[in-house]
């Protein structure tokens, strides 16, 4: 056997043989056995198990034999002559070997590595997994459509443009970070059809896309698809600085004004805002809301399905007010139908819109009126326990049998809607309520099936 040195590799290759002094040939000869007619491996006698490889194309590798802890014989490639001298691939085989040692298994690392799923083939997984019911969400339950939807336009948008080609077990937390920062500065901005314009990216953007991809990973991790959630212990982009809108209770009392004088637009919509007002709820649990789900000896909405699953949520006396006294379609289920045809009213947002215009209140949403009723709530002094309970928030140890624990939360949900009411009804006049179907007698019936 010989030392792996320059000298022998260029006496091994094919093309420079007849180059070398025949008695380094000879020397040399005797460390060489022919594999197989192409190729021809030399070992070296200082680093057993370290080899070099020539085929007849002239190609050669420095490679490695060893047996792994089950016995099996293996050999490892690592790198070509023309890529490593022979010192940066002794030290290389050295190191590899060292694992062997130890109980490593080199050829299986690598096999594992080039089969290793990529950031988009797991996203891909995740999306099966999570639309077939497979996949649990909080509180052990199917992840919810809307949020697979979201989930989807943020891998489509951000993810895959970024990280889709990486290799899972590759990435760091400087990796996620850095994407943060990518997506934080618009790097994934890009033009779209319809409204809204471009997407721009933002903080609130980033810091939701990681906590999305912390929460694919760790699914990924738990059923074993990668060995690690690389987002485990990333930090988040600060977005406390934000200040939500909020309505002062003038801002209520103008808004009620307005609401006062509206004799234009449809007294449902009214109807609407003004419970999205009293009782904290989603705009589209108010317009989904059917009147099988209201009990008004609770009193309470028992929702069969939310954000957060089945729940029921305690509501004021004011909000069962108008919800028992607003007239309705008896053959239509929803308290806030359309005008036409069987399904609930969707314009809310325009009319709010005209409303706030005519009050004078500017960047007014429907979430707005919901984080109205929350500090409303916490001006009054009630705990952000409690507060959690009224809007449906399952964090923290909010539970859904909260309702049926505390009858507080039922005086909490009284206290603030009578507060709200009375900012609304401050100065306003008092209005005739209109039937929304004036042409059918049907809209006498009852709120409330009894």
């Amino acid at each position: 056997m010989a030392k792996i040195t320059k000298r022998l590799v260029d006496t091994l290759r094919p093309k420079k043989a007849n180059r070398v002094e025949l008695g380094f040939q000879q020397s040399a000869a005797a460390s060489v056995a022919p594999q197989s007619k192409k190729d021809v491996v030399a070992w070296d006698d200082e680093l057993r198990g370290f080899g070099i490889r020539f085929k007849s194309s002239g190609s050669g590798a420095y490679i490695i034999q060893y047996r792994n802890a089950e016995g099996r014989s293996k050999r490892l490639t690592l790198g070509s002559v023309a890529e490593l001298t022979p010192e940066e691939a002794r030290k290389l085989a050295r190191t590899k070997l060292s694992g062997v040692a130890h109980g490593a298994d080199p050829v299986e690392e690598k096999r594992t590595t080039r089969t290793a799923p990529t950031v988009a083939e797991v996203c891909d997984w995740y999306l099966e997994k999570a639309e077939s019911g497979e996949l649990l969400g909080r509180r052990r339950r199917p992840i919810a459509t809307k949020t697979l939807a979201l989930d989807r336009s943020r891998i489509d948008t951000h993810v895959r443009p970024l990280l889709g080609d990486r290799k899972v077990h590759s990435l760091t937390l400087r990796d996620i970070e850095r994407f943060q920062a990518d997506v934080v500065a618009g790097k994934t901005a890009k033009p779209r059809s319809g409204r809204g314009g471009v997407t721009t990216g933002g903080a609130g953007v980033a810091g939701r896309t990681v906590g999305m991809l912390h929460t694919i990973f760790e699914q990924a991790a738990r059923l074993h698809v990668v060995a690690q959630n690389p987002a485990k212990g990333v930090r988040k982009v600060n977005t406390d600085n934000k200040i939500e809108r909020r309505l002062s209770l003038s801002e209520i009392t103008a808004l009620g004004m307005a609401m006062g004088h509206a004799d234009e637009e449809s007294p449902v919509a009214l109807a609407a805002i003004r419970l999205m007002l009293l009782t904290g709820f989603r705009r589209m649990e108010v317009l989904t809301l059917k009147r099988a789900w209201i009990d008004p000896e609770a009193p309470c909405v028992r929702f069969p399905k939310t954000k957060s699953g089945a729940q029921l949520r305690a509501i004021g006396q004011p909000a069962l007010k108008l919800l028992t006294q607003h007239p309705c379609d008896a053959e239509n289920p929803y308290v806030f139908p359309s005008e036409v045809g069987n399904g609930h009213f969707v314009g809310v947002v325009r009319v709010l819109q005209r409303l706030c215009l005519t009050a004078k209140l500017e960047d007014v949403t429907p979430h707005v009126l919901r984080h109205t009723f929350a500090s409303v709530a916490g001006d009054m002094g009630f705990s952000e326990l409690t507060i959690a309970g009224l809007l449906g928030h399952t964090g923290r140890g909010v539970t859904q049998r909260y309702v049926h624990l505390d009858k507080a939360l039922v005086m909490a949900a009284e206290k603030v809607a009578e507060e709200i009411e009375r900012a609304l009804g401050a100065g306003a006049p008092e209005k005739r309520r209109r039937n929304p179907h004036p042409s059918s007698d049907r809209g006498s019936s009852s709120a409330v099936a009894a």
